[in-house]
Order: C-alpha cells, then structure tokens, then sequence
C-alpha cells in the first residue's frame, strides 16, 4: 500500500488544531503545552528508539518507531512555527544536488 506525503500533511494539520486545547484530551495539546524543550526532548527518544530498531534489525519495531519520530517532528515543526510547505520547499530545493556539494554550500559558523 503506498502513500503519499500528504498523510504528513493531514498529520499537521490535527497537531496544529490542537495547540490551545485541553492537554487532558489530547496527547498533542499536552505536549505542545510542555514547552519546546519537552517537545525537543520527546523527539529524541523517539529517534533513539528507532535508531535501535533499526541496528537491532527489527523492521516491524522500525516501521512503528519511525512513525513515532514523524509525528514527534511534526509536533516540533508546530510548536516553531515551521510548516510542511517549507520543508517540502527545502527538500524541492536540494532535489539533484549532490548531498557532499549540498552540505559544501552551507554556511560555517
């Protein structure tokens, strides 16, 4: 089954909504109401624990803790304001650029 970007899309949308709702009803409000630090920290985790799926070998373990990180980063995206459109600008943008020339061409600092 294949599916597009915009489920990630749709995803940001549900997070977006909930920013000022009650965090005792949603999982994303309460995370959102914890600060960016919370958020950034939860982000972690989550990759942490894809990262050892994935050195471990277990594809299915991977397949959910790789949808725990999208959702994780959407709710940091959310919280700094960032949307998809931009990031999918960005990713438009590197699109055929060498990954050695694309991390060449950034600034130092």
């Amino acid at each position: 089954m294949a599916v597009d970007a915009s489920v990630l899309d749709r995803l940001f949308r549900v997070v977006e909504s909930r920013r000022g709702t009650d965090p005792s009803i949603s999982h994303s409000a309460r995370l959102l109401s914890r600060g960016t630090g919370k958020i950034a920290q939860k982000f972690g985790e989550e990759a942490v624990e894809c990262l050892i799926e994935a050195v471990a070998g277990r594809q299915h373990e991977l397949v959910g803790e790789s949808a725990d990180v999208l959702y994780h980063l959407i709710v940091l995206w959310v919280d700094a304001g960032v949307t998809p459109d931009q990031v999918w600008a960005e990713l438009e943008r590197r699109e055929g650029i060498s990954g050695i020339a694309e991390k060449a061409s950034r600034p130092r600092g």
